[in-house]
């Protein structure tokens, strides 16, 4: 495969996670409002509510700082990257070289720093319990993330996202409790970092509950856009993420041909509408659980991930 062929497919790949992100948030509100007997919104309004946003003109506070107005495209940008980084329909991409699982937590952890900064830039009492909140939950989401990574790079000897998904899709893996137990942890990881229930419910803005709905309560115009647009593909890309590091199939490999990434393509959306239907499934069979559980909820995560590592440590007899 070219360079001029891998380049083209990175810039797909870019332009096919920034199309999806809106749609996948949208098809989980459908899905939800179907399972609860409601019309709902249509899977496009996501779309419509950034297009909105984007014509409003900011609003700032008067204290905010460059901080405050720089954060959205900062966050936005590293999300995006960071969801570019991901082989999603093919694993022949640019930037697979530096699609690194290390990367990736760095890229998360920088958009998650800026965002609580810019929460307690104001000086607003929501931003500040937000940001505390997401600092508690980031505390133990990052440590479960890292051994869920050891866990995976134990077993490929590497921790390239595409390398990985090669390695999956060889056959050669089979059935482990160690990858069952890092697919679990990841999950529950992936639902903190998106404050979904039960960690918390992107639905409400009730001040005792909501943790990253505090931090942005002050922005608004394109800078709301752009946080709303960032959520959005962190959804995505942690629904990428499992499905690339677990779930490789039908994902276009080395030397493929067109016809090869087209139906990488098409598998790929079906993934992230049977993720969408999970999660929604999910969500409306569970309870939202206090903001101080939320700490037992991530360390049930950190320990099946500790679990896992430990266990394919000790059965490769490394």
């Amino acid at each position: 495969m070219t360079l001029l062929t891998s380049v083209f497919l990175q810039i797909v790949q870019m332009l096919v996670v920034l199309a999806l992100a809106p749609g996948l948030t949208g098809f989980v509100r459908w899905v939800k409002a179907r399972l609860l007997a409601r019309r709902g919104p249509s899977i496009l309004q996501p779309y419509r509510d950034i297009l909105r946003l984007l014509k409003k003109e900011a609003v700032l506070a008067h204290n905010a700082s460059w901080l405050f107005r720089t954060t959205p495209y900062i966050m936005f940008t590293a999300i995006w990257l960071a969801a570019g980084l991901i082989p999603t329909f093919s694993t022949q991409l640019a930037l697979a070289p530096t699609a690194d699982l290390i990367a990736l937590i760095a890229l998360l952890g920088s958009a998650r720093f800026f965002l609580a900064l810019a929460g307690m830039d104001v000086g607003t009492s929501f931003g500040g319990i937000g940001s505390s909140r997401e600092m508690m939950i980031a505390a133990l989401a990052e440590p479960a993330m890292l051994m869920v990574v050891f866990s995976v790079a134990i077993l490929v000897r590497s921790t390239s996202l595409a390398e990985i998904a090669d390695f999956m899709m060889s056959g050669a893996v089979g059935l482990r409790i160690s990858l069952a137990l890092a697919l679990i942890s990841l999950v529950m990881v992936a639902i903190a970092e998106n404050a979904r229930i039960p960690v918390d419910n992107p639905a409400t803005h009730l001040e005792l509950t909501m943790v990253h709905e505090a931090m942005v309560l002050e922005y608004s115009g394109r800078h709301l856009a752009l946080i709303e647009g960032a959520s959005m593909l962190k959804l995505l890309l942690y629904a990428a993420l499992i499905g690339c590091v677990f779930a490789p199939w039908g994902m276009a490999g080395p030397g493929a041909d067109s016809a090869a990434v087209i139906r990488g393509l098409a598998t790929f959306v079906l993934k992230l509408g049977v993720a969408g239907v999970l999660l929604a499934v999910f969500e409306t069979s569970i309870a939202k659980m206090r903001v101080f559980r939320v700490g037992e909820f991530l360390g049930g995560a950190l320990l099946l991930s500790l679990l896992g590592a430990i266990f394919l440590y000790v059965s490769r007899g490394v």
